[in-house]
C-alpha cells in the first residue's frame, strides 16, 4: 500500500502483537522508493526458512501490463481479509476479471482458507512482506531478507503450493538489495500507477475519481481488501470495472 500517514492504528497492533514489529508510517516520496536505482548491496542470501526461490525475473519494478497498451492491471494489497476478501473476489468474478493479490505473510498464514480462494478463482500471488514494515528500506539487509522470505515462504505454504510471483514492497520500500533478491526468487518488484487512496477512507466517489482522473498515469492501479473498514473499496470496485470495460479497456497481469 502506499505510505499513508495515518488509520494503520488497527492494522499495526495486530502484526505489532504478533511479530513484535513497529510499523512505521514515513513521509517518503513513493516514487523516490521505487525510482532507487540498482546497485551495489551485497549478493542476495536465502534465509534458512525460506523454500528455495522461482527461476530469475528482472530486478526492475513492473507496472505496465501484460494486456497491451489498452491493459489495466487491479491489484488488491494487505489481505486477505475474512470479512472483505471474498467481497472482492465475488465483483471480481462477476465482471471476468483477474488481479493480483499483495499479502502479507501475517495474514496468509491467519487465513489460508482465503489464499487458496484466490489462487482457485484464477488470480496471481505477490508477498508484500510478513509485517507490512513500510520502513523497511531504513532496515538491515538480513531484516528486509527475512521479511521478503519468509513472507514468500508463508504466502506458498498457505496457498498449499503455489508461490507469489511478484513483490511489492510495503509503502514502495523498495532498495536495491531487496529488489535483487525477489528477482532472484522468481518474484517481479511490482509497482504502482493510480494509488486509489482507498485506505483512507476517503469516499467512494473520490476513490472513483481517482482511478478516473490517475488513469493516465499508468495501467496499475491499487486497491486494498485489509487494515479496516473496506466498504468503500467494495463499491468502488463496483463502478469501476464495468467503468473500465466501457473504456475499451482490458485486463491483464503486470508484466514479468
Amino acid at each position: 500500500m502506499a505510505r499513508h500517514g495515518g488509520g494503520r492504528g488497527w492494522y499495526g497492533k495486530v502484526v505489532g502483537a504478533a511479530l513484535g514489529v513497529t510499523v512505521l508510517a514515513v513521509g517518503a516520496s513513493v516514487w523516490t522508493a521505487q525510482a532507487d536505482p540498482v546497485g551495489g548491496g551485497a549478493t542476495p542470501q536465502a534465509s534458512a526458512s525460506a523454500t528455495p526461490g522461482g527461476k530469475p525475473v528482472d530486478i526492475s519494478i513492473a507496472h505496465a501490463s501484460d494486456a497491451g497498451p489498452r491493459g489495466v492491471n487491479i491489484t488488491i494489497d494487505d489481505g486477505p481479509d475474512p470479512a472483505w476478501t471474498p467481497q472482492v473476489l465475488d465483483l471480481l468474478d462477476q465482471y471476468g476479471v483477474k488481479a493480483v493479490f499483495c499479502m502479507t505473510g501475517v495474514q496468509a498464514e491467519a487465513h489460508p482458507d482465503l489464499v487458496k480462494d484466490v489462487v482457485a478463482a484464477g488470480h496471481r500471488l505477490c508477498d508484500h512482506s510478513v509485517s507490512h514494515d513500510t520502513a523497511m528500506d531504513k532496515k538491515s539487509e538480513a531484516y528486509q531478507s527475512k521479511e521478503i522470505l519468509d513472507a514468500e515462504r508463508m504466502i506458498t505454504e498457505a496457498s498449499g503450493g503455489v508461490r507469489p510471483v511478484y513483490y511489492r514492497a510495503p509503502g514502495g520500500a523498495f532498495t536495491p538489495y531487496s529488489r535483487k533478491l525477489a528477482a532472484s526468487h522468481g518474484m517481479r518488484p511490482l509497482g504502482w500507477n493510480v494509488d486509489t487512496k482507498d485506505f483512507e477512507r476517503p469516499g467512494t466517489d473520490a476513490i472513483v475519481a481517482t482511478v478516473q482522473r490517475e488513469l493516465p498515469n499508468g495501467p496499475t492501479i491499487l486497491f486494498h481488501d485489509a487494515g479496516g473498514d473496506r466498504t468503500q473499496t467494495v463499491e468502488a470496485l463496483r463502478q469501476v470495472l464495468p467503468w473500465l470495460k466501457e473504456q475499451g479497456r482490458t485486463f491483464g497481469f503486470p508484466v514479468r
